[in-house]
């Protein structure tokens, strides 16, 4: 029997990525799917971790997700009066230190901001899981990995170090740790220096699908076997003059909502007017379900899925009707198993840009059909950024704990500011309030500059 050979682009592939491309191979999958799926292991997800402006730890974090609660307040990171856009969702020195979250506070020192949110929420995640989170305390490091992403990396310490650069261009001297510290892999490596995790670990960037290919990079290497544990997420910390002043250029971030800066996200909504940028980190630790029982730990949900596609049409814009999108999400459910039928909530990406909200919405009209559009309450959508901000690398991080959460505890989060419906978005997407309900299988979608798109999977975890 022939089977026609995809045509992939592969670059330094690794064992995750080979994971990735022969069970999402569309020609070959109907012939490999049942022998594969009996040698892969099965993945659950034992701890979470968040640095949000909307809380630290995961329990606080979603409390004021589902409340409706919008972290979105004045930049004060920066002077950002003569700004288009000048609010955002920050993490407040108050909230967070971190030096509370390094072995010794002079490696704090040394790493930009993007790494301190990583190295804070991978312990809380590690600490959530029952696992150790030091060398000395973590059992069986080798079997530890660490996948965490992020789109910018260390952008504040760059802008800061050019300045300095710029400003005595005479004396050509900038600190010692700037290149590491702006590296966009150094999270993932700070995270497996200060914890001990000896395993699979790199960084992934894919703009702001950075987390979820994490996660689901992650989850190939624990089905392979690879693995026994990964932390997998993304971290951000680009509240900077410079991202601000790229993203209002591009008329991305939102303008009309300066004064009245909690209303600024309003994702699905007629009056969208653009993103309101976020920042911190959201991983989840994701284990074989053999050593979760092993070792007793909690677990929040199961991962079955995970889709990753190209849309190959534009830098910036979405492809027309979220076909890429679509591509993914199908993707993510046949290599779960379950039926379109038995998902039914989507944490979407939900930018509040216009083309977003739009083709996202055809995407989930594409692949789900009648399931979608009936609004009788077994399929719904919400997004989270209209409280969080738009963390761009983190985003996928911080939704899938919002995923595991919703599924573990049978809520599901609203999309605020939610007043005006628009006739070309109209599913269910949890208006202003927050519905309780049974949550048997949550996906999460995310797309990237670049045409870059991720979807995860999670259902309820039986045994």
């Amino acid at each position: 029997m022939k089977f026609a050979t995809p045509i992939l682009v592969v670059i330094g592939i690794s064992t995750a990525n080979a994971f990735s491309l022969r069970t999402h191979s569309t020609t070959a999958r109907a012939a490999t799917t049942t022998q594969l799926n009996a040698e892969k292991k099965r993945v659950v997800v034992t701890g979470l971790g968040v640095i949000s402006g909307c809380g630290i730890g995961h329990e606080t974090f979603f409390q004021n997700v589902v409340d409706g609660k919008s972290s979105l307040r004045t930049v004060t990171r920066f002077d950002a009066t003569n700004y288009p856009c000048q609010i955002g969702s920050e993490v407040p020195d108050e909230m967070f230190d971190p030096n509370d979250h390094f072995v010794n506070p002079k490696n704090a020192k040394s790493n930009d901001r993007f790494t301190h949110f990583a190295v804070a929420a991978a312990r809380l995640a590690l600490k959530d899981a029952k696992l150790g989170d030091t060398p000395e305390t973590l059992a069986n490091p080798e079997k530890c990995g660490v996948f965490v992403g992020s789109a910018f990396g260390g952008v504040e310490t760059f802008e800061k170090e050019v300045l300095k650069l710029h400003q005595k261009p005479d004396r050509p001297k900038v600190s010692p740790f700037t290149i590491p510290a702006l590296l966009g892999n150094t999270a993932s490596g700070v995270i497996g220096i200060e914890c001990g995790c000896k395993g699979p670990n790199y960084g992934i960037t894919s703009a702001c699908a950075s987390a979820s290919h994490a996660i689901g990079e992650a989850f190939g290497m624990i089905a392979d076997g690879a693995a026994d544990q990964m932390i997998a997420g993304g971290t951000e910390a680009t509240i900077t003059p410079l991202c601000y002043a790229g993203f209002s250029s591009m008329k991305a971030m939102t303008t009309s909502y300066n004064d009245n800066p909690t209303a600024g996200s309003r994702p699905f909504d007629a009056d969208r007017g653009g993103f309101v940028m976020g920042e911190g980190a959201g991983v989840v630790v994701l284990e074989s379900l053999d050593s979760a029982l092993a070792r007793g730990a909690p677990i929040y949900c199961e991962m079955i899925g995970y889709g990753a596609t190209c849309d190959a049409h534009h830098i910036t814009t979405p492809a027309p009707e979220g076909r890429g999108l679509a591509a993914a999400m199908e993707m993510a459910i046949e290599q779960s198993g379950i039926a379109k039928t038995d998902i039914n909530y989507v944490n979407a990406h939900g930018t509040s840009t216009a083309y977003n909200d739009k083709f996202e919405t055809m995407a989930f009209k594409s692949v789900f059909g009648e399931h979608a559009t009936k609004k009788d309450g077994k399929f719904v959508v919400s997004s989270t950024k209209c409280v969080t901000g738009h963390t761009l690398g983190a985003a996928g991080g911080l939704e899938a704990v919002i995923a595991a959460r919703s599924i573990q505890d049978g809520v599901v989060p609203p999309t605020i500011n939610y007043v005006t419906p628009d006739p070309e978005c109209d599913l269910d997407y949890v208006p202003n309030e927050k519905r309780t309900m049974e949550v048997n299988a949550a996906m999460s979608t995310n797309l990237g500059f670049g045409g870059h798109n991720a979807v995860i999977l999670f259902k309820k975890y039986t045994e």
